[in-house]
C-alpha cells in the first residue's frame, strides 16, 4: 500500500511562495515607471507617473516612461516578511481579531445557534408547498443570499466586510447539511462575482474609468449584463456543488476539517434557557438613547450608490425600526434580542459604507460595540466578556497570521525592484495583435498582475495610465480595457494567496488554502473563460458606451 502523501500546511504553502518571489528578484531585472511629485487642485503634493511621447509604425502614443534599474536581490529578507507583512496588513488583522472576539462573545450567548434552530424550522414549514419544494427551499434561500452579497460587492466592492459575515453563515451551512465551502461560496465568492461583474464599484470602476478618462460609470448597460450571465453560472455552479455535499457529506473535500464546525454545532445542541434578564432592557434603553442622539446629528444621509446619490432620514428610520423590533424581541427572549442587534447591526453598515463611506475600522469598532452590548444584556461580567473576548481572538488568531505572512509576497517583490518590470514587459508584449487578440492578452496580463497586486484601487492606478493609452493605438475601446481590467482584477481575488481577504475568510473558516485551491480551480477555468468571451462583444459589436 502506497503511503498517504501530507498535504503542505497553508503557512508552507504561503512560505514557499515568499520565496519563490525572492528567487524571481534574482532572476528578472529591476524596473521602474518614473514618477513625479505634483500639487493637485487643493495644494497637495501627490506623485504621478511621467508619460513620453514615442513613435510605433508611425504613429505617436503617450505612454509612462519606463527605466531599468538595479534589482534588488532578495535573501534574508524573506525571513522579515511576516514582519513587513503585518505592518502592509495590519488593517485586516485587526479587524479579523475584534470581530472575531466579538462574535465568540454572541456566540457563547447561544443566540446565533437560537436563530440558525429558528431558520432551520421556518425553511421546514416552508417544504409543504409543492412548488417550493419542487424547486428546493434550500436552492431559493441559497440563491437569494448569493444575490445579496453579489449586488454588495458590484455597487460598493465588498471585500474585507464579508470576513463577519463567514462566522454567522458558515455554521447555518454545516446545519443545513452542507459544508464550509459552500458557507464560504454563499458569501465571499457571491461577492466576488459581484466584484467581477462591478456594475457602480467606485474602487475598480470609478478609478479605472476616471484614469481612462471615461464618463463615470458609462458603459453600465453591457456590464449588467455581463453581471447577469456571471451571477447566473455562478451560482448555478455552487447550487450543483451543495446539492451533491448535501446528498452526501463525505463527498466534500473539507469533510474531515469540517469536524470543527460539525463538533461546535452538536455541543449548541443543548437546551436552551429563553428569558430575558432586567439588564437586556437597561442594554436597550442606553443604544436606543444613543440611536436617537445620532438620528438628531445625522438627520439626512446622502446615500452613495456608483455615480448617483440620493438623501434620505436613513439613521432616523433604522432607529425607529430597531426601537419597535427591540421591543417585540425582548418580550420573547434575551436571545432573539441580539439577534435584532446583529441584524441592525448589518443594517448601520450599510448605512455607514455607502452613507459615510466607512471602512474596517469604524466596522471593527462597530462589530466590537455589539459584542460587547451582547455580553452585558446576557449579564456577564466585565471579566466574562473580556475571557469570551479573548477566546474568539485565539480562535481566530491562525487567520490573523497567515494573512501576515502572505502580505510578505508583495513586500519582497516591491523590495525586489520587480513589479515595473513585470507589468511593463506584459504591456510590450500586446504589440502586433489584432483587436480580440489584443483584448485577450490585456485579460491575461491584467489577471496574472492581480496574483502580484491583489488590490483592485492600487492595480487600476498602475496598469490604466498604460493600457488606456495603448489601447488607442491599436484601435481598441478605453471602456473595453476597463472591461479587461475589470475581469481581470475580479476572479483571480477568489485563488490568488496574496489576498489578504482570502487568506483571512479561509483562515476563520478553518479551510486549508490547499483544499480551497483544490475546489476553486475548475471553477476558476469557467470564469476566467467566461470572460475572455465576455470580452469579445466589447471589440466586435457597437455597445452603448464603448
Amino acid at each position: 500500500m502506497l503511503k498517504k502523501r501530507n498535504i503542505p500546511h497553508t503557512y508552507v504553502i504561503v512560505f514557499a511562495i515568499v520565496v519563490f518571489a525572492a528567487v524571481l528578484t534574482w532572476i528578472i531585472p529591476g524596473g521602474q515607471y518614473i514618477k513625479e511629485t505634483v500639487k493637485n487642485e487643493d495644494g497637495l503634493e501627490k506623485e504621478q507617473v511621467v508619460y513620453e511621447t514615442v513613435k510605433i509604425n508611425g504613429d505617436e502614443i503617450q505612454q509612462p516612461k519606463f527605466e531599468y534599474i538595479d534589482n534588488n536581490a532578495q535573501t534574508w529578507q524573506i525571513f522579515a516578511a511576516l514582519y513587513k507583512g503585518f505592518e502592509r496588513q495590519s488593517g485586516i488583522i485587526v479587524f479579523i481579531l475584534m470581530v472575531g472576539g466579538a462574535f465568540w462573545i454572541m456566540n457563547y450567548s447561544k443566540a446565533i445557534d437560537v436563530g440558525i434552530f429558528a431558520f432551520l424550522r421556518y425553511t421546514k414549514r416552508l417544504e409543504k408547498y409543492k412548488f417550493l419544494r419542487f424547486i428546493g427551499v434550500h436552492n431559493i434561500i441559497l440563491s437569494m443570499i448569493m444575490i445579496m452579497f453579489s449586488i454588495f460587492g458590484a455597487v460598493f466592492g465588498m471585500s474585507e466586510e464579508t470576513i463577519a459575515f463567514i462566522i454567522i453563515l458558515v455554521p447555518l451551512a454545516i446545519s443545513m447539511g452542507y459544508d464550509s465551502i459552500t458557507g464560504v461560496a454563499i458569501v465571499f465568492v457571491a461577492a466576488g462575482l459581484g466584484f467581477a461583474g462591478a456594475i457602480l464599484n467606485p474602487f475598480t470602476i470609478g478609478i479605472a474609468q476616471g484614469i481612462a478618462e471615461l464618463p463615470l460609470f458609462s458603459g453600465i448597460e453591457y456590464r449588467m449584463v455581463t453581471w447577469l450571465i456571471i451571477n447566473f453560472i455562478g451560482i448555478a455552479y455552487i447550487l450543483i456543488y451543495a446539492r451533491k455535499v448535501r446528498k452526501n457529506p463525505k463527498r466534500s473535500v473539507v469533510y474531515e476539517t469540517d469536524k470543527y464546525w460539525r463538533e461546535k454545532r452538536s455541543d449548541s445542541s443543548e437546551k436552551i434557557k429563553y428569558h430575558t434578564p432586567g439588564r437586556a432592557w437597561i442594554v436597550f434603553v442606553i443604544i436606543s438613547v444613543s440611536l436617537i442622539i445620532f438620528s438628531f446629528v445625522f438627520p439626512v444621509t446622502t446615500m452613495k450608490i456608483g455615480n448617483s446619490t440620493f438623501k434620505a432620514s436613513m439613521v432616523p428610520v433604522a432607529t425607529g425600526l430597531f426601537i419597535l423590533a427591540s421591543i417585540f424581541s425582548l418580550r420573547k427572549s434575551v436571545h432573539f434580542c441580539i439577534l435584532n442587534l446583529l441584524a441592525f447591526t448589518i443594517v448601520f453598515l450599510i448605512i455607514g459604507v455607502m452613507g459615510y463611506g466607512w471602512y474596517i475600522m469604524k466596522i471593527a469598532a462597530l462589530f466590537l460595540a455589539m459584542g460587547l452590548f451582547t455580553g452585558a444584556a446576557m449579564k456577564y461580567s466585565p471579566n466574562e466578556i473580556t475571557k469570551h473576548f479573548l477566546d474568539g481572538t485565539k480562535d481566530i488568531m491562525s487567520a490573523a497570521l497567515i494573512v501576515g505572512l502572505a502580505g510578505g509576497i508583495i513586500i519582497i517583490l516591491e523590495d525586489g525592484n520587480i513589479i515595473d518590470t513585470i507589468l511593463h514587459s506584459m504591456a510590450d508584449s500586446m504589440k502586433g495583435f489584432g483587436k480580440i487578440a489584443s483584448v485577450q492578452i490585456m485579460y491575461v496580463i491584467q489577471t496574472i498582475i492581480n496574483v502580484i497586486i491583489p488590490s483592485g484601487s492600487a492595480k487600476a492606478a498602475i496598469t490604466m495610465p498604460i493600457m488606456a493609452p495603448f489601447s488607442d493605438y491599436i484601435n481598441i475601446s478605453r471602456q473595453a480595457t476597463v472591461v479587461a481590467f475589470q475581469f481581470g482584477d475580479g476572479f483571480t481575488n477568489m485563488i490568488t494567496p496574496t489576498s489578504g481577504v482570502l487568506i483571512g475568510v479561509l483562515g476563520v473558516a478553518k479551510i486549508p488554502y490547499d483544499k480551497w485551491v483544490k475546489w476553486i480551480t475548475p471553477f476558476m477555468v469557467i470564469l476566467i473563460i467566461l470572460g475572455a468571451l465576455l470580452l469579445i462583444p466589447t471589440v466586435t459589436m457597437d455597445l452603448n458606451g464603448f
